[in-house]
Order: C-alpha cells, then sequence, then structure tokens
C-alpha cells in the first residue's frame, strides 16, 4: 500500500460505498470513527420511510453503545423481554428473553426498532463526521485495477462521472450492482409464499411489551410491540384465498387474522400496509478484488429468528476496522482476506437454519398444520425449562454466539482449559471492580473498540516499555484477583492466570495461559499484519510503551 500523502493524490475517494441503508450506514460510520472519511452513495430519493425489519438484537445494541446512539435508539424503540407462542387461540409458551439474558450482555432484550429508525439514527451520527449520504445517485459501472477501481455513477441531473476509489463496498441490496457489476453469483431461490407487513394500532390477547406468535394451520402472525399506544407491527403469512389478489388491502387480511389471533382482536388504525416475497440466497464470495460485499446483497434469508439487518450490520463491523487500517496503511492489505473467511460461515449457517425453520413453520399440508399447532408450541415450552436451552437460544438470536475459530486471526497457545472463552469468540461481558471497594461496572464501556485491547488477568505486571503500542493501536488493561472479580471470571469460566487479545470488533485473537510480549508482538506483526509505525520495525521499541490500564487491585500472580 502506498503511504497518505500518496495515497491521497491517486484516488479521489478511499471507500466508495455504495447503498445508504442499515448496513451502509454502519460501515460508514465505522470508518469514519476510526479517522477514514468514505463516499456514500445511494440511488433512492431519501432514507426509507417504512421497512419490513425490525428488531435489534443484543449484539448491536452492544455495538450503538460504542457508536455512542444506544440512548437514541432506546429512546425510540420498544424494548421485548419475552416472546409469547398462541396455538388455536389459546397462550401455550414464554420465551423469557430478558431474564435468560442479564448475565450475558447489558442489553438483555430484543429492541424492536424499525429499520427507517435504524437509518435515521446512523444518518444523524454519520453528520457529526462531517459526511452525508448523496442521494439518488447510482452505480453504473466498475473498472478493477491493481490499485483502485475506476466507478462511474449516475448523478442526479442525469449526467456520469467517473470516480477512482480504492475500494468499493456493496452495501446496496439483493439486487446489488456492485454484485452484479462484479460477476459474482447469488445462488439460491424465493420462497414460495407471499408475506404481508402492517403497522397498526391494536388491542387483544397480546402480551403487551412483548413479541407475540400466533401459529395457525396455514402459517403464522407475528405482532412486534412498537412505540405509542397500542402499537402493533405485524407480519404474517397471506391466507391462501388472498395471494393472487392485486388490489390487496389491510381490511382484507383482518378477518383472516382474527379468525387465529382471537375475535377480541380490534384494529383502531393502519397506518402501512405492504405485501412482499423473500428469498433465501447467498453469494459465492463476498469479495472480488477490490469490491466488497455486505448484508443483503451477500446474503438474504427468511425472517425467522429476526437475523438479517444485524448480520448486515456485523458484516459492516467486521470489515470496518479493518479496512481502516489497510487504508490508513498502518496493515498489510491480506488483513482484508480475513472478512470473506469469517463471514461467508456465518452467512451460510444463518441461511442453512433460518432456511429450516423457515420451512417447518410454514410447511403445506396436514402435516405442517399439525407441527404449527400440536408440537412446535408444546416442544418450545417443554425446552424453555432448562437453563441451558435457554441460554442458548439467547445467545444465538442475539448474535453473541457468533465465533470465528476457522479464521487465520483466531490463535489459542497451548493450556488454557477447553470450557474456556476460545479465540475468535466474542469475550465475554462482564461486570468488573475497576477500583478498590468500588462498584462493579460494565467491562465493555472500558475498551476502546477502535484498538487492541489486551487483557492481562491474574498476570504479574509488566513494565508498559516492555510492549510498544503499534502506534497507539494497543491499549493494555490488567485485571487481578479482586474477589468480586474473581467470581466474576469464575462465572464466564475465563482461568486464572491467562491473557486475551481482543481484536477492535470484541472478539478473541489471540489468547493463553502465560503472557509472554514476544507472542503478542508476532500475533500482531504476522496474524493481523499491522505495519511498524514512526521507523519501528523487527521489535524496536518507543521509548513510552503502550498504556496500562489497572482493573481492580494490581497484585502479582503467585
Amino acid at each position: 500500500m502506498t503511504d497518505m500523502s500518496q495515497r491521497n493524490a491517486t484516488v479521489d475517494v478511499d471507500v466508495l460505498i455504495v447503498g445508504a441503508g442499515p448496513t451502509g450506514l454502519m460501515l460508514a460510520n465505522q470508518l469514519a470513527r476510526r479517522g477514514v472519511k468514505p463516499r456514500i452513495i445511494d440511488r433512492h430519493s431519501g432514507p426509507a420511510q417504512q421497512s419490513r425489519a425490525m428488531a435489534v438484537q443484543a449484539r448491536t445494541m452492544e455495538i450503538y453503545s460504542k457508536m455512542g446512539i444506544i440512548d437514541k435508539a432506546l429512546a425510540l424503540g420498544a424494548r421485548a423481554t419475552g416472546g409469547n407462542m398462541w396455538a388455536n387461540g389459546r397462550w401455550t409458551a414464554r420465551i423469557p428473553v430478558g431474564d435468560i439474558g442479564q448475565d450475558l450482555s447489558a442489553f438483555p432484550f430484543v429492541l424492536m426498532l424499525g429499520q427507517d429508525d435504524n437509518e435515521l439514527i446512523m444518518g444523524e451520527k454519520l453528520g457529526d463526521y462531517g459526511v452525508a449520504v448523496e442521494w439518488n445517485t447510482e452505480l453504473v459501472e466498475i473498472e478493477q485495477h491493481p490499485d483502485h477501481v475506476d466507478a462511474t455513477l449516475k448523478l442526479p441531473d442525469g449526467t456520469t462521472r467517473r470516480v477512482k476509489a480504492a475500494w468499493v463496498a456493496g452495501c446496496d441490496g439483493s439486487r446489488s450492482p456492485v454484485r452484479e457489476l462484479s460477476g459474482i453469483k447469488f445462488p439460491g431461490a424465493p420462497y414460495q409464499h407471499t408475506f404481508f407487513v402492517a403497522d397498526t394500532e391494536a388491542t387483544g390477547s397480546m402480551k403487551p411489551g412483548e413479541l407475540n406468535v400466533y401459529l395457525w394451520k396455514d402459517g403464522f402472525h407475528l405482532f412486534f410491540p412498537m412505540r405509542g399506544k397500542d402499537g402493533w407491527r405485524v407480519i404474517g403469512v397471506l391466507p391462501k384465498h388472498l395471494r393472487q389478489r392485486d388490489d390487496l388491502t389491510f381490511e382484507d387480511v383482518v378477518p383472516a387474522i382474527q379468525q387465529e389471533a382471537g375475535t377480541n382482536l380490534s384494529f383502531k388504525a393502519c397506518h402501512w400496509f405492504s405485501t412482499y416475497r423473500i428469498s433465501h440466497r447467498a453469494a459465492e464470495h463476498f469479495r472480488d478484488r477490490r469490491c466488497f460485499l455486505l448484508g443483503d446483497a451477500a446474503h438474504i434469508h427468511s425472517p425467522a429468528g429476526a437475523q438479517g439487518m444485524n448480520t448486515g450490520l456485523q458484516d459492516a463491523y467486521n470489515l470496518a476496522w479493518k479496512l481502516a487500517l489497510v487504508v490508513q496503511g498502518r496493515a498489510d492489505v491480506a488483513l482484508l482476506d480475513t472478512y470473506e473467511q469469517e463471514r461467508i460461515p456465518v452467512a451460510k449457517r444463518l441461511l442453512e437454519t433460518t432456511d429450516r425453520a423457515f420451512q417447518l413453520i410454514v410447511a403445506d399440508g396436514w402435516l405442517g398444520s399439525l407441527f404449527r399447532t400440536r408440537i412446535l408450541a408444546a416442544v418450545a415450552a417443554r425446552a424453555m425449562k432448562f437453563e441451558r436451552v435457554r441460554r442458548l437460544a439467547f445467545r444465538t438470536i442475539a448474535q453473541l454466539g457468533i465465533s470465528y475459530p476457522g479464521s487465520s486471526l483466531s490463535k489459542a497457545l497451548p493450556g488454557l482449559p477447553k470450557d474456556a472463552p476460545a479465540a475468535g469468540d466474542r469475550f465475554p461481558w462482564m461486570r468488573l471492580n475497576f477500583a478498590a471497594n468500588g462498584p462493579a461496572e460494565d467491562l465493555f464501556k472500558h475498551l476502546d473498540d477502535t484498538k487492541f485491547n489486551l487483557l492481562m488477568i491474574g498476570q504479574s505486571p509488566i513494565a508498559p516499555q516492555t510492549l510498544d503500542d503499534f502506534g497507539g493501536l494497543l491499549r493494555i488493561h490488567a485485571i487481578t484477583a479482586d474477589p468480586a472479580n474473581a467470581a466474576e471470571l469464575v462465572r464466564v469460566k475465563v482461568p486464572q492466570p491467562s491473557f486475551y487479545l481482543l481484536r477492535p470488533d470484541g472478539h478473541v485473537g489471540l489468547c493463553g495461559v502465560r503472557l509472554e510480549v514476544a507472542d503478542v508482538r508476532r500475533y500482531l506483526a504476522e496474524q493481523v499484519r499491522l505495519k511498524a509505525q514512526d521507523g519501528l520495525s523487527n521489535g524496536n521499541r518507543p521509548s513510552s510503551g503502550a498504556t496500562v490500564t489497572p482493573i481492580g487491585r494490581l497484585t502479582p500472580a503467585a
């Protein structure tokens, strides 16, 4: 890669982001807060006014907290701490999401917040960095070169202009021009069912403030709580006799909903109604040389589990820190190979599980009807009685369990117990004492997600000058055997002594028992491909090394 002055002289923009939906806005924000100013375009005339995506999962809220937008999201959204299942008009089971997740995340709930509101919040934050979306601007052609991409844009006035970008990110939806112009195949197929979505004001048997799932012989209806009095977003499968109608209105669907959700269900208003079809597809590659695919451009799947929008946001969070380091000349371009390496397995696994679950839920015929109305609810009710099953369900739905064990960035040194957090895992959330006799605080709030964070647990303190900070990219945190901290470490199965080097996205990069400075230096140089800064190379160190932040009392390990 060229240095900063050369790079700015040879390209018009470092990163061109195509698509200003949630994924594109997340990528733009993450780049901007890391010092890379992107250009973001969208062929539409403005932000989305309505959306089908509704649920914001715990992992996304953790990221929002780092971005400084979580308070706005919580104020605009409605918290759902549980899910209820109904079959044949009878309540059959409740999944207590809030109770399950209290020790797993600072956000043990699902936030009901529409895609449009997510876009609004992230768009406003992007403006704080001096970046604005260029609406009515369309990508019409790309030509890739070894050191840049020539992108031809169609501007609002109908003229075209060629832009030279170092990198292009396709966040442009299921019909992605970036994907099509790159010649990347998008295998899969549409589901046969037609769905509807409606934003309503309603009263009925629904458990307030929680997700309500009504299972019926030919499909299902989902009631998502929304902010405002009696606000509910209703999503469901259209009844067979309505699927061929072109002039369908919400009033046509109401009798079928009432038949399954109870005659006491009353809709006072419908503010938005739409029908749609969905597919299940995954791109064969998430990268073609200097072009990347993220979000719906890379993968689309059924709404089972409310994973789609959140998965796109995590695509962006994964790519952004790597792309920023490469753009700034602080890491070798080979680091970018790990984006596809890590995210394709996640997308394929999600596609398989959501498709399998969805096919069971919407299966036609008497067997499908029997499964929905008699078996599914009974199995869910029984399974949720087991703590291990409940925690697994929350970790999966909340996207806390996503891991990259096969990544070249995931390295574990010998000696850690098998049940300890592993390389590639999201490091567990904990409450720790940061001062003697102090209150328990959120560990994640003390970690800087624009840097690597080295957690030293039960280790003898190291002199800061023994480990360089790679140009300000490394922070060291010492966690010692304070009694309260020790209890938290036991809870999350983090052994003492141990060390965990966390990537900027919070996943474990390197871990082991006894910290050796050479292991950390070698990992950052060889696996992450960080480049020496300010003339540092071959282990040379600056006069002042990495900052060490104590967590609890600093006492040498026995």
